[in-house]
C-alpha cells in the first residue's frame, strides 16, 4: 500500500452538490404545501410531487460524504497522527459549526413559535437533547448523521484496507443492516425520528465506499461520450434513468394517493420506493454532473460548481430565510395561482439570500469557518486547481 497518495480532484462533485443541495431546497420549500396546508388546491399534486421527487437531496449528500472520505483516504495507512489530523478538521469544521447553529435554531424557533412560560433550565434540557438527537431543529438532523459516520469512519477504513475483499460486498452489507434497522424500528423500537440515526442510510454510507475504491471503471462510464459507448454501456444508461425516473413517480404516486386521498399502504413499501429512488438518483446525479461539467457552458459549470462549493453553508443558513419568508403569507388562498408562485418562489428566495450570507461571512467575519464550515476556495482558483487539489472534504460531501 502506497504511504502517500495525493488523488486526482473531481470538480464534478461541486456539480453534484449542486443538484443535491437543490434538492434539499425544493423538499424544504414545498413541505409547508404537501404537508396539509393546501391539500384543497387544484396545484397540490405539483406541490406533492416536488416535496417527494427532490427527496434524493439528503441521501446524496450522505453518499457524497462516504465517496470522498473513502476516494481521499484508502490508500493512506490508518496511523494516529492520521486520525488525530481527521477528528480535528471535523471538530473545527463540523461540530463546531453544528453546535452553533443547533443554539440558533433553538433560539430563532423559540422567537417565534416557542412558549414564553417555559423556565430556562426546561430549555436548557430541550436544546440538549435536541443537540444529542440532531433535531435542534428540523435539517440538522443531515449533520448528526455525518457525526456518527465519522465516529464509524477510522474502523471501517481499517476493515477495507486490510480485508479488501469485503468492499465487494459493501453495498449488500448496507442494505442488510438498513433493513434490518427499518424492521426493527417498524416492529419494536417505533423510534419517532428514526431519519436521525445512521443505520437508516447505511446503503448510501456503503455504496459510496464501493465507488470510492473501484471509481476507475466507474469513471470510464461517467466520461465516455455518448457516441463512443458501447452498446451494453448505453442500454444500460437507458435502464438506469427509465428506472430511476419510474422508481421516482411511483414514490410520487404512492404519497398523492395516502396524502390527497387517505389511501395509505404498509409503511414497508414507502421505505422502499424512497431506497430504490435515492440510490438510484446518486448514480443519475453522478453521471449527469460528469456529462454537464464537459459539456456545459462555461457560466453554468462555473455557477453550479460555486453552489455545490457553498453547499453546506447554503444548507445550515437557508431554513431561517424560508421561516421568515412563509411568514409573509398573508391572505394568500392555497386554491388560488398566487400561492403555487408563492411556494415555489422560495426556493431561489431561500437559496440566494442564504448563498449571499455564505459569501459575505466567508468573506468578512472573523473564524467564520467555525460558523459555517470549511471555507471554499475562490470560483477561479477552484477551476484553475481542479487536477492539482486533493478532493475538498466537507459534510455535504
Amino acid at each position: 500500500m502506497k504511504s502517500s497518495v495525493t488523488r486526482e480532484r473531481l470538480p464534478e462533485l461541486d456539480l453534484f452538490r449542486a443538484f443535491a443541495i437543490l434538492g434539499v431546497i425544493h423538499v424544504h420549500a414545498t413541505s409547508f404545501a404537501a404537508g396539509g396546508q393546501a391539500s384543497e388546491s387544484p396545484y397540490y399534486y405539483f406541490f406533492n410531487w416536488m416535496n417527494i421527487f427532490f427527496k434524493f437531496g439528503t441521501p446524496c449528500f450522505i453518499f457524497l460524504s462516504s465517496f470522498v472520505l473513502f476516494y481521499n483516504y484508502i490508500d493512506r495507512p490508518v496511523s494516529r497522527q492520521l486520525i488525530s489530523r481527521f477528528y480535528k478538521k471535523r471538530l473545527l469544521y463540523i461540530i463546531v459549526p453544528y453546535l452553533i447553529a443547533s443554539v440558533c435554531y433553538y433560539a430563532v424557533n423559540n422567537y417565534f413559535y416557542g412558549d414564553p412560560g417555559v423556565s430556562f433550565s426546561s430549555h436548557l434540557t430541550h436544546l440538549a437533547i435536541g443537540v444529542a438527537t440532531g433535531t435542534a431543529y428540523t435539517h440538522l438532523y443531515f449533520v448528526f448523521i455525518n457525526l456518527q459516520f465519522y465516529l464509524l469512519f477510522p474502523l471501517a477504513l481499517l476493515l477495507f484496507q486490510r480485508v479488501r475483499g469485503v468492499i465487494a460486498w459493501a453495498v449488500p452489507i448496507g442494505l442488510l443492516i438498513e433493513w434490518g434497522f427499518a424492521i426493527w424500528n417498524k416492529y419494536d423500537l417505533m423510534l419517532m425520528n428514526k431519519a436521525s440515526y445512521a443505520p437508516t442510510y447505511m446503503s448510501y454510507y456503503m455504496l459510496g465506499a464501493f465507488l470510492a475504491v473501484y471509481f476507475e471503471p466507474v469513471k470510464a462510464w461517467l466520461v465516455r461520450d455518448k457516441g463512443v459507448r458501447t452498446r451494453v454501456q448505453k442500454w444500460g444508461t437507458a435502464a438506469l434513468w427509465g428506472s430511476w425516473l419510474a422508481a421516482a413517480m411511483i414514490h410520487v404516486q404512492l404519497y398523492h394517493h395516502g396524502r390527497a386521498y387517505g389511501k395509505w399502504i404498509n409503511s414497508i413499501w414507502y421505505e422502499l420506493l424512497w431506497n430504490v429512488h435515492t440510490l438510484l438518483s446518486a448514480f443519475v446525479l453522478l453521471q449527469a454532473a460528469f456529462w454537464l461539467y464537459r459539456k456545459g457552458s462555461p457560466a453554468v459549470v462555473a455557477f453550479l460548481s460555486r453552489m455545490g462549493a457553498l453547499s453546506f453553508a447554503i444548507y445550515l443558513l437557508h431554513p431561517v430565510f424560508l421561516l421568515v419568508y412563509r411568514r409573509f403569507r398573508y391572505s394568500i388562498q392555497p386554491e388560488s395561482l398566487t400561492y403555487l408562485v408563492w411556494i415555489w418562489a422560495g426556493v431561489p428566495v431561500c437559496l440566494f439570500l442564504a448563498w449571499l450570507v455564505a459569501v459575505l461571512v466567508f468573506r468578512w467575519v472573523p473564524g467564520s469557518s467555525l460558523l459555517l464550515g470549511s471555507k471554499p476556495a475562490a470560483s477561479g482558483r477552484m477551476m484553475r486547481q481542479a487536477r492539482v487539489e486533493p478532493q475538498k472534504e466537507s459534510a455535504a460531501g
